[in-house]
């Protein structure tokens, strides 16, 4: 079998890979920015749920949320599980997983705005919800892009993580197409198709850092 012949056979995967990308970033960067809030709270008792969270996401492998999303329903709850889940259990473990990364940069950036910008705000008679989102969150995005390029960056590396609940995405077939046709083939084919993946984001993420002159 050629390379051509077994990008052919893996262009479903390719798709759910992507797939997976995309609906990563439109769950993750808002509910991101909805922990980092959370995390700021002035209620302590808050502040310390949301900062556990974070913990628990970022100190643990993906791979062990993954399982424990996709058979936590049936082993805790007795829920059955049906092979329409798997899309499901990768959607929300991929989510609140790069949710509380997406949430220490949201914070740092937040953080980082010197004070003078709200009492300026404040004196120009905004109210607090349009300080942030008119002077301040366009402030942060600029400041928090290459730190969120990284991020986006690995999570193209990691849609590959979904072979561990059996979801049919790109390098689970890439995995079990080596293993029938004995060759390391899909192997190269898999590592082609996330490095040219990965090159698209880094450029995009690249040209719009430009764009946003966030150096400046």
């Amino acid at each position: 079998m050629t390379l051509v012949e077994i990008f052919q056979q893996l262009l479903p995967g390719m798709g759910r890979s992507i797939g997976i990308f995309f609906c990563t970033l439109v769950l993750s960067l808002p509910l991101g920015l909805l922990v980092a809030f959370g995390r700021m709270s002035r209620f302590r008792v808050v502040q310390l749920i949301f900062k556990a969270y974070i913990s628990i996401m970022r100190g643990t492998p993906l791979m062990l949320q993954l399982m424990v999303v996709y058979f936590g329903p049936y082993f805790i709850f007795g829920i059955r599980i049906t092979d329409s889940y798997r899309l499901y259990a990768v959607l929300i473990a991929f989510a609140i997983n790069y949710a509380a990364y997406f949430a220490e940069i949201y914070r740092g950036g937040i953080e980082s705005m010197p004070l003078g910008q709200y009492e300026a705000a404040q004196l120009l008679g905004y109210t607090k919800m349009q300080t942030f989102f008119r002077i301040i969150l366009p402030q942060v995005i600029k400041r928090i892009l290459p730190s969120v390029t990284n991020e986006v960056i690995t999570l193209v590396k990691d849609t590959s993580l979904s072979f561990a609940i059996a979801y049919l995405e790109m390098f689970t077939m890439a995995k079990a197409l080596a293993a029938a046709q004995r060759s390391v083939l899909p192997y190269i084919a898999a590592a082609i198709f996330y490095y040219i993946f990965n090159l698209l984001v880094a450029v995009i993420m690249e040209k719009l850092e430009k764009k946003l002159a966030y150096y400046r």
